[in-house]
Formats: C-alpha cells, structure tokens, sequence
C-alpha cells in the first residue's frame, strides 16, 4: 500500500472528492493538521505522494505562521527530488514560493463557481476533463509561474490558475477537489472574509454548490485519476 500524506490547514478545507481516486490508485491516506502534527522531514520525503491543502493565510506570512516556513523547507526537497507532489489553492501558492516564484495580494479575490480557461498543455492532458466545468474558486492571493513550469489553466483575475512541472507536480489554484458536499462548512468557515466581500451572496454560493458540485467533483475525480495513473512507470 502507497502512502499520501495531506497537509491540512482548516478542517473542512480536505481532500474532499479526491479521496476516491486517491485511494481506488492503491494509496493510505494519512492527514497531518498543520500547527498540531510534526511535520517529519524523513516522513514526507518517505511518503509516495504529497498533498498540500488549502488555507485561509497567505503564502508569503511565515512570519506569522511559522508552519508555513515549515512547508517551504519540504516542499524544496521534494520538488528537487522530483518525488509526486499535488497543491490547492494555498498548497500550489506554497509550491510556486518552493520553486522560486512571487506570490501576493491579488488586485481582488475570486469566490465563486465559474470555469477556467484551459492552455494548449491544459487541453492534452489530465485538466482536460474539467474544461467547460464550473469549478469552486476561493482565493484572494496569485502567484507567478515558477521557473520551468507549465501553465495549464488561467481566469481574467488569475493568469496562472494551474501549473505542472514534469509529471510529478501539480497545482492548482482553484478547488477541483470541491463537490458541493459539506459545502456549508465553507460558508460557516469563510463568513467573515465572505461579510468583507461586496457583492457576494451566500445564498447563491450556497445554491450554486448544489448546482454545479456534482459535476464538478465529478469533473476533478477524472483529472487527478489520470494524473496518478501518469505517475506509474
């Protein structure tokens, strides 16, 4: 049995729908609670998959959440490693800062369900599944795409939505792990950056989760399955 361990950042922000594909691909997954569980270098190095959730903190504040500064340091040794390595969203920020690239405030945050707009390498490979599908967007940071890497998704407000660096590393931006399940989480999570966000309404974010959840996690389950399955020799 295969190992991935997840770093979690908040509780609700998990692997959501990419459990199944995950597991149905021969792995044990293991979560390690950011700020509560060590993060063993010797273990993550060990571990045949890495994945780095979603988090409400920027990545460019390990000033303030030390943790952070923790990620860096094991994301550089796998990504030089070249060992498989998946980020969402906060994950893929701190992917991008490990591999050399900027990361900051975003001109505004991006909430809501709406599609990305897939690249040319985007179209041929796993991300293919999820063109044309809403996904879940939730992030007020961007990134530049690290040195070497390919750009594989973007949005008006977010140029580099996805990126690859070889086979072995993925990030994302946006949530192709979110269904729609436990959505509310979000919402009772999130309430005071959503009462900060003019315009945005919870009942429709709540509606739309219903709405185009299942075809997203759907769409995300698909992805990831065959990016796993590139990782095979």
């Amino acid at each position: 049995m295969r190992t991935a361990l997840a770093i979690r950042h908040v509780h609700f922000e998990d692997l959501g729908s990419f459990v199944a594909p995950i597991t149905a691909a021969g792995y044990q997954v293991r979560y390690l609670d950011a700020g509560i569980d060590e993060l063993r270098p010797r273990d993550i190095a060990a571990a045949d998959l890495l994945v780095v959730l979603g988090g409400p903190v920027g990545a460019y504040e390990g000033d303030l959440y030390p943790i952070l500064e923790e990620e860096l340091g094991v994301l550089r040794c796998r990504l030089a490693a070249g060992a498989p390595t998946l980020g969402i969203c906060l994950g893929a920020q701190l992917m991008a800062r490990a591999l050399g690239a900027h990361v900051a405030p975003s001109s505004a945050k991006e909430i809501g369900w709406a599609p990305v707009n897939l690249t040319e390498a985007g179209r041929i490979g796993p991300l293919r599944h999820l063109d044309g599908v809403q996904m879940l967007h939730w992030h007020g940071d961007v990134f530049d795409l690290p040195p070497a890497a390919e750009c594989l998704a973007s949005t008006t407000l977010c140029p580099n939505q996805a990126f690859a660096l070889g086979r072995t590393a993925l990030g994302f931006q946006f949530h192709p792990e979110a269904d729609g399940h436990g959505f509310e989480r979000w919402l009772i999570g999130h309430a005071v950056e959503l009462a900060s966000v003019s315009g945005l309404s919870v009942t429709a974010l709540r509606a739309d989760a219903q709405r185009v959840g299942p075809a997203a996690g759907a769409a995300g389950q698909r992805c990831i399955a065959e990016w796993l399955d590139g990782l095979l020799p």
